[in-house]
């Protein structure tokens, strides 16, 4: 299978120079495979690096930032091949790290994305904060993953080292079937960046598809390279894609709940349609409290954040009307692993078993 490994640059030249060499290095070994960067119109010297550096490497250069999601979108137009990968400037990769997910993408067509562990740079005995071992969703839509709960890391000693089927798997190194890819519009253009992986992975199982952890496949993460943990515009980011993924997935996802029941697609779509309205309300109300948190500790900027993210996910949000669930359900496509039925925050003793299939 032709395997594209693609590098969405913005103002990275430090990491090009520190990892892509070791990336180039174990993609030789891959049959069909590739590296490509795709820079987001940087502003620093990575556009020169990779012409004086890397002139073997194919770079698509972008005429301005479009994102993360805009520019891979943009980079994936111009590549042909059957898999894509998408993979951060800041992992380091290991030897052998590409061959078992091209391998079982060949040998399990039910799969429309597949990812390695992730492990921290800085401890690299250690999940990273970013995917670790895999996804999941809790009630209100707050994401943690195996190896790791809120800002809790585990260390990993090989309690996840089983392929295993998870909600979502993390954009820092994730492959995708370039059909499906196309087949769902790719990444959403309206989140810019932060959990539009999220979203896809969600999408790709309510097209009836899986989401597999490979983890014979291991890379290490630098994490932040882009925008740092504290950055109020991050912040901002997610709270504001948080609301978009609920609208765009949740009320499809109650209704197969309801469709497993033996209740009707039309019934099943309105009570699905009711039932997300009433939980992504509650979730707004959580982010009202952070926001109350945010201001009583004078942290000024993160309240404006998170203001804003909601003012602005009002006017961008396309809700699913009952007519479009209905629709859906009747395709009897989809099934969705991964989701707690718990919120994380008050209950971070997570069994596997806890995760349930609709």
């Amino acid at each position: 299978m032709k395997t594209a490994v693609v590098i969405l640059n913005w103002n990275t030249e430090g990491f090009l120079r520190e990892f892509l060499p070791g990336l180039l290095r174990s993609v030789e070994k891959v049959e069909g495979a590739e590296v490509i960067v795709a820079d987001n119109a940087s502003t620093d010297g990575s556009t020169k690096v990779m012409k004086e550096e890397f002139p073997q490497v194919r770079t698509i250069v972008l005429e301005k930032n479009f994102g993360f999601t805009g520019g891979y979108n943009k980079a994936f137009e111009q590549i042909d091949s059957d898999l894509f990968v998408l993979i951060n400037s800041d992992i380091e990769v290991t030897d052998g790290w590409l061959e078992p997910l091209v391998r079982w993408m060949q040998e399990h067509p039910e799969c429309g994305a597949c990812a390695p562990k992730l492990h921290s740079w800085q401890e690299r005995e250690k999940f990273e904060y970013a995917g670790a071992a895999g996804g999941c969703l809790d009630l209100y839509g707050y994401p943690f993953c195996r190896g790791r709960i809120l800002k809790t890391l585990e260390t990993d000693h090989g309690q996840y080292d089983s392929p295993a089927d998870v909600f979502w798997a993390t954009g820092a190194c994730l492959m995708v079937r370039s059909s499906l890819y196309r087949e769902l519009g790719g990444l959403d253009d309206r989140f810019f960046a932060h959990m539009e992986e999220i979203d896809l992975c969600w999408r790709m199982q309510l097209a009836g598809y899986k989401v597999t952890v490979v983890p014979e496949s291991m890379v290490y993460h630098v994490g932040g390279g882009t925008l740092p943990a504290t950055s109020p515009f991050k912040l901002y980011l997610n709270f504001r894609n948080n609301l978009m993924m609920l609208e765009n997935n949740l009320a499809k996802t109650f209704g197969l709940c309801f469709m497993k029941k033996g209740i009707s697609a039309e019934k099943a779509a309105r009570k699905a349609v009711n039932k997300a309205r009433r939980r992504i309300f509650f979730r707004k109300c959580l982010d009202m409290m952070s926001a109350a948190v945010y201001l009583l500790t004078m942290k000024t900027d993160c309240f404006k954040s998170v203001m804003k993210a909601h003012k602005d996910a009002a006017g961008m949000i396309v809700r699913p009307s009952v007519e479009d669930v209905r629709k859906y359900l009747e395709t009897g496509r989809g099934g969705v692993k991964g989701m707690y039925r718990k919120w994380i925050i008050l209950f971070r003793n997570v069994k596997e078993k806890d995760f349930y299939n609709i």
